[in-house]
């Protein structure tokens, strides 16, 4: 297993693109949209004053609150360099499927470049599922024989937080997207806490007549909005957290969303700028309340990826072959 586990930097960046979906994009972050068009966006319609789309917002909240499920087609682009990296690779992202907040649940496939970008071995295509704070990836054919003919990959966030000991970590990885403030609603409302908040005008969104809206949040801002930095934060971790978010070059990001006559957002899209580049990312979203049930797979036919890296690195050691054993995943 350990020989598995050293050699496979496939699973690697699989993992890191799983954890980047699951983590930021399940609810939002800016691009070109996919299928979705703007037509006419802020041609038609009079401008409205900010407490007209404060209003408009805080109903477009309430009403994808109360649905707590939708299916979404998202695609992202990571810049190359460091934030690449972190985001598991560079490249494009699509993801199609259906998801769910309070409680949070995914079932969704993603393909794109950024999965194989610079593994050509790397699953090309990856079906996601997330239900009761377990993550499972389904890695193919080539990954069930690299792994005992199991081609699920499980990451169990109780499990990886309760290992490190901290019930902070523990609260963070188990809130679940809405408490991340992941999901399309608790997005809306860290919207409201933008200053400069304002109507662009119509636009038309896969056929769907909108009102379009923009506001921009520094980090700062984002920090103060995010209620639940506070559950897992001390001042000292919120302070340092800032501090190394302004080192990396981030000064906060761009939200547009597209609310149809029913106060349903159709489009969301939010843009990270950093010296590397933009995170783009851009979400569009239908058949709200559509069902979003998620059934894990049959445990015969899944590897725990925390317990494969623990064994991996218990075989190795701390020396090398535990760096090794730990690094290829």
């Amino acid at each position: 297993m350990t020989g598995v586990v050293r050699g496979n930097l496939g699973r690697k960046r699989a993992a890191g693109a799983v954890l980047a979906t699951a983590l930021l994009c399940t609810g939002a972050v800016a691009c070109s949209g996919g299928d979705s068009s703007d037509k006419g966006a802020g041609k038609a319609g009079e401008p409205q004053s900010r407490s007209q789309v404060t209003d408009v917002i805080t109903a477009a909240y309430k009403k994808t609150s109360a649905a707590k499920s939708a299916k979404v087609r998202m695609t992202m682009s990571t810049p190359a360099g460091s934030m690449g990296k972190a985001m598991g690779g560079a490249g494009e992202m699509k993801m199609t499927g259906v998801m769910g907040w309070n409680p949070s649940v995914m079932d969704v496939t993603m393909t794109g470049s950024s999965l194989t970008e610079g593994n050509p071995d790397a699953p090309e295509k990856i079906r996601m599922l997330w239900s009761d704070n377990v993550m499972y990836a389904d890695m193919g054919a080539a990954g069930a024989k690299k792994m005992d003919g199991k081609r699920w990959m499980k990451m169990d966030m109780k499990s990886i937080a309760e290992e490190a000991g901290d019930p902070k970590l523990t609260k963070m990885l188990t809130g679940g997207l809405d408490n991340m403030n992941q999901s399309p609603a608790q997005q809306l409302a860290m919207l409201l806490g933008s200053p400069n908040l304002k109507h662009l005008g119509s636009a038309t969104v896969d056929g769907v007549q909108t009102q379009r809206y923009k506001g921009r949040l520094t980090v700062k801002e984002m920090m103060s909005t995010n209620k639940a930095l506070d559950d897992v934060l001390t001042k000292q971790e919120r302070e340092q957290l800032f501090k190394n978010i302004d080192k990396s070059g981030i000064k906060g990001y761009d939200t547009e969303v597209w609310v149809n006559e029913d106060d349903y957002p159709v489009r969301m899209d939010i843009g990270i700028k950093s010296p590397e580049g933009t995170v783009k990312t851009s979400q569009t979203y239908s058949d709200y309340g559509a069902a979003a049930k998620v059934t894990p797979p049959p445990a015969k036919d899944t590897f725990d990826l925390f317990k494969t890296l623990k064994e991996g690195f218990e075989k190795g050691g701390a020396g090398a072959g535990g760096s090794a054993g730990l690094g290829g995943i």
